[in-house]
């Protein structure tokens, strides 16, 4: 394992800890004078690194004092090179991205903390909360499979290379089957980051629907080949936005 990963996964332990003894210090259920003590909430992402839904979210708050809340979430994203271009084989009808070698998704364990910007009333109105958190990164790599054709006229699936395919986009009829990437994906460890502000709304003390804009940040312990020969990172940013909808009490 290499010394940064070994540095990314120290800190992960270490945020853990800290948020359980935080927990531990911070949450008292028996107070009643606070809008909720508990949220559960389910969104949709979309973000500037991915296409035109971006991912899947779930995150869970509870509260600290009236104006403070934990936040604890998960969510799954799928991030593309911004030189991706989808090339269409019109002999077979299939279609395939040209040049990438790799799918790359991500999963963020975060804990966070949410702050009372704007507290709406009961039953009514809009509540604006700050939000920032911190957490590890686990970056699904899964080779980007094509079925192509080669001189002798068989056709077999493998992962894009530009040392065999470039140049060769009448030989690639399609991509191969997103299961068996997959079944190849390797882990890639990293952290993540965001600060965002949300928008709740809702007509009931017991639901909450409303959207989350903000900045994210991975950054990963080794670059992550996208698409060879271009711009490929160790670090990621994107401005995102998720819609959510979940329940209170």
């Amino acid at each position: 394992m290499s010394k940064s990963a070994k540095h990314i996964l120290f800190l992960i332990g270490a945020l853990l800890v800290a948020s359980t003894n935080l927990h531990a210090q911070f949450y008292d259920e028996a107070d009643d004078d606070v809008l909720y003590h508990k949220e559960y909430v389910y969104g949709l992402n979309f973000n500037t690194n991915a296409g035109l839904l971006g991912g899947i979210s779930f995150k869970h708050a509870r509260v600290i004092t009236k104006q403070m809340y934990h936040s604890f979430s998960i969510e799954m994203v799928n991030v593309k090179h911004p030189k991706e271009n989808r090339v269409q084989n019109y002999s077979t009808g299939g279609s395939y991205i040209e040049g990438k070698q790799n799918y790359l998704f991500t999963i963020r364990p975060q804990y966070g903390r949410e702050i009372l910007l704007f507290q709406k009333a009961k039953e009514q109105g809009i509540q604006v909360n700050w939000i920032s958190a911190i957490g590890p990164t686990l970056g699904i790599v899964a080779p980007y499979l094509i079925e192509f054709k080669d001189r002798n006229g068989l056709v077999r699936t493998e992962q894009y290379n530009p040392d065999i395919h470039a140049g060769q986009s009448d030989n690639i009829l399609g991509t191969g089957r997103f299961t068996e990437s997959l079944s190849q994906a390797k882990i890639e460890p990293g952290i993540s980051f965001k600060s965002s502000l949300s928008f709740e709304f809702g007509t009931f003390k017991t639901n909450v629907t409303g959207f989350e804009a903000g900045f994210m940040l991975d950054a990963f312990a080794n670059e992550i080949i996208i698409i060879p020969r271009a711009d490929n990172r160790q670090v990621y940013t994107s401005a995102f936005l998720t819609f959510f909808y979940g329940f209170r009490k």
